[in-house]
């Protein structure tokens, strides 16, 4: 039985391993690794559809969360932003919590008309840090509600640990995305 657990233990510890890069580069003075973007939070709500999205990135041991926030309804979407005093807060299931700082300089949602649907489509983009006492605390805990910090407005959005995307037909998990992924960027 023992020798069973041997052989096995190696094959169950790097199947558990769910690391896929969307672009990985390694030269003498640059490491760059991206992972595939994932659906955190979906809301559909009569001609509204709210789409949040995460992608984590290692550029030269800085981890990175780029966050994307799109927006689509058939009447006028008011425009948000992120600046420097933008933050993320995430509150953990055990009670903690966890801020991510903005590196962005005032980046302004896009607008854009898709003629097709008769919508307007408004795109945020952008990109915050971690720090060395919060990393951990993300990888202990799944996450319950984030907190965006715009410019101007904050706005909170409940994380389900599990849910279907109406959109893309998909399931996502993601009250444990930083459980999952975080390691991926060490």
């Amino acid at each position: 039985m023992k020798w069973i657990f041997i052989l096995l233990f190696p094959t169950l510890l790097f199947s558990q391993n769910n690391c896929k890069y969307e672009f990985e580069e390694k030269t003498d003075s640059t490491y760059l690794r991206i992972l595939p973007e994932k659906l955190i939070y979906e809301k559909v709500f009569g001609t509204t559809r709210e789409l949040i999205s995460f992608k984590l990135i290692q550029n030269n041991g800085v981890p990175t969360l780029s966050i994307q926030i799109v927006v689509k309804n058939s009447l006028f979407i008011p425009s948000k932003c992120f600046d420097l005093s933008s933050r993320i807060i995430f509150q953990l299931e055990n009670g903690k919590y966890v801020t991510l700082k903005s590196i962005n300089e005032n980046v302004c949602s896009t607008l854009s008309y898709n003629e097709e649907d008769k919508a307007n489509i408004r795109v945020l983009s952008g990109y915050f840090v971690f720090t060395k006492t919060n990393y951990e605390e993300l990888k202990k805990s799944p996450i319950s509600i984030i907190r965006v910090q715009y410019a101007g407005e904050k706005v909170d959005y409940n994380v389900k640990s599990e849910f279907h995307s109406e959109i893309l037909n998909e399931t996502f998990y993601p009250s444990k995305y930083f459980m999952e992924y975080l390691k991926c960027i060490e």
